[in-house]
């Protein structure tokens, strides 16, 4: 079984530091609108939750 690590730290009202055995990430948003991550491997992710029965929608993107 393998080991796992995973922390996530309130910085400000709708920021967040994720922690991790690999890299860290950086949450903005929240709420009822949409949710911005940026980590340190070079990832970008958009996310929201939609209305009815639309569901959840993430958009990611790698920066290079």
């Amino acid at each position: 079984m393998p080991i796992t690590y995973r922390k996530s730290f309130r910085i400000f009202p709708g920021v967040r530091l994720n922690i991790n055995r690999r890299s860290w990430s950086i949450t903005l948003g929240g709420g009822p609108g949409p949710r911005h991550t940026i980590s340190s491997t070079g990832w970008r992710t958009t996310s929201m939750d939609l209305p009815g029965p639309f569901g959840y929608r993430s958009t990611r993107r790698r920066n290079r």
